[in-house]
């Protein structure tokens, strides 16, 4: 059962804390928290300072269920997702034009395989997966450039499979492991 992404530094961004005060504030409201369990636990999330502080703060919480299936499209502009976000099985990313940053280095991924479908017209994207984490491109039909993306072996075993499929016109795709 994995609460938040472990990391190799000892500091937690904003991303982390928000994510540990939206888990407990859901408990609240499902009943799981008293009112005087709830402010204790915000008081030890809000003056942490390493993931192990976050994760006793959540340890006896049951682990939310993620969506399935999750969709994000824009006509324009930019989509980015990064930090402690939590990644549902199969992630729809669409945009006629403008830039994808999807980080997934510190992202919550309770899934063994993880499937991103591509829609994009113009721009380009970029994909930052963890470092043990497997990549399969084989499956996206790049239009105008091709993909960048050196295969490496996974550092550890037991990493998630993602997979990215779908169409890219005239953009790039770069996809890149994590360093921790």
């Amino acid at each position: 059962m994995t609460s938040l992404p472990e990391d190799s530094s000892p500091l937690i961004g904003e991303d982390d804390r928000d994510t540990a005060v939206r888990r407990l504030q859901e408990a609240y409201t499902k009943g799981l928290l008293s009112h005087e369990e709830l402010d204790r636990r915000l008081h030890r999330v809000l003056t942490a300072e390493a993931h192990d502080e976050l994760a006793s703060a959540l340890a006896s919480l049951p682990q939310a269920q993620p969506d399935t299936t999750s969709t994000i499209a824009v006509a324009g502009g930019r989509i980015r997702r990064r930090g402690a976000w939590r990644v549902p099985r199969i992630l729809k990313v669409g945009s006629a034009y403008g830039r994808v940053r999807l980080d997934l280095s510190r992202a919550i991924i309770e899934h063994p395989v993880v499937d991103i479908e591509l829609q994009l017209g113009t721009g380009g994207a970029r994909i930052t997966v963890p470092r043990d984490a497997v990549v399969e491109v084989e499956d996206l039909h790049a239009g105008w450039k091709d993909v960048r993306y050196k295969v490496r072996r996974p550092s550890r075993p037991g990493g998630p499979r993602i997979r990215i499929s779908g169409t890219m016109g005239f953009g790039r795709l770069r996809i890149r492991h994590a360093w921790r």
